[in-house]
């Protein structure tokens, strides 16, 4: 069974009179523990693509199915619990809370969603900042380590919750070359690991060169390529 699905999906955005379609009508499958990315160039649509399997932003038309929810009958606080047990997300700013250390930032979303024991959110948050290899981090505050630290925590914090999906929009563009590619080949990993499907938004070809399903979008509409060497170039 597909993990997200969409069928003849559409968003359109109006401003008073005017109104501009975002997503055309696409229609794509995406399979559990899937590395995909969304190309394409600056308002083709890639991050509405993501808003909108995130939960953040409802279809206008035609269907969208998440984890076998039917994304579009969702209101506001449906949407809000639904991501909170199925959904995590990495930006490109890392959006980590500064008051918070290394270790609250990854149980936040533990504290905020679920009814989680202490002894096992302990548990699960130490085995996430293991796995991420930021153990000896988790006292320090996001302003005390490195770019490539914060999106380590930060992925560590999208899987913390057992999500089944997880939401990238450009992981990759305040890193480095070399930081960029340990990040991939971390979640990478933890897809291995924890057989959670990632879904990227990206113009870095280090990341479409990594993944194993590509979906180029133009103007709103959408094309597959099987293998990254078809999707990116330049």
């Amino acid at each position: 069974m597909a993990l997200v699905e969409a069928v003849h999906l559409e968003k359109t955005y109006k401003t008073g009179e005017i109104e501009t379609k975002a997503i055309r009508g696409v229609d794509f499958t995406i399979e559990p523990g899937s590395f995909v990315s969304f190309i394409g160039p600056s308002g083709s649509g890639k991050s509405t693509l993501l808003n909108l399997i995130g939960c953040l932003d409802p279809p206008t038309g035609g269907t969208l199915t998440v984890a076998g929810q039917n994304i579009r009958g969702l209101d506001r606080r449906q949407s809000a619990d639904f991501r909170g047990r199925n959904i995590g997300f990495v930006f490109q700013d890392f959006n980590l809370i500064p008051v918070l250390t290394v270790y609250e930032n990854v149980e936040y979303p533990l504290l905020m969603v679920r009814r989680v024991p202490p002894a096992e959110r302990k548990k699960r948050v130490l085995e996430l900042l293991e796995a991420v290899g930021m153990t000896d981090q988790v006292d320090k505050y996001p302003g005390q380590i490195s770019g490539g630290q914060k999106q380590r925590v930060a992925v560590a914090r999208a899987l913390v919750t057992n999500a089944r999906l997880v939401l990238a929009d450009e992981p990759t563009a305040n890193l480095d070359r070399e930081t960029a590619g340990r990040i991939i080949r971390l979640m990478k990993k933890m897809r291995d690991e924890f057989k959670t499907t990632f879904i990227f938004s990206t113009h870095d070809p280090r990341v479409v060169n990594n993944a194993e399903i590509i979906f180029t979008i133009e103007d709103g509409t959408l094309r597959q390529n099987s293998h990254p060497e078809e999707g990116f170039h330049g």
